[in-house]
């Protein structure tokens, strides 16, 4: 998979839970930027 298609799944599931980018990002201990980053497959180097 690329980065696009793991930015486009996370979001998806991420929406279908009706969890916000927030939400995800205090349970992994990461900014909203970053949530925010990996869903539009900017890369994280």
């Amino acid at each position: 998979m690329n980065q696009i298609k793991i930015g486009k799944f996370i979001a998806e599931r991420r929406k279908e839970h009706g969890f916000l980018q927030k939400d995800i990002a205090a349970r992994l201990g990461v900014s909203e930027k970053t949530i925010s980053k990996w869903e539009c497959g900017v890369s994280q180097s």
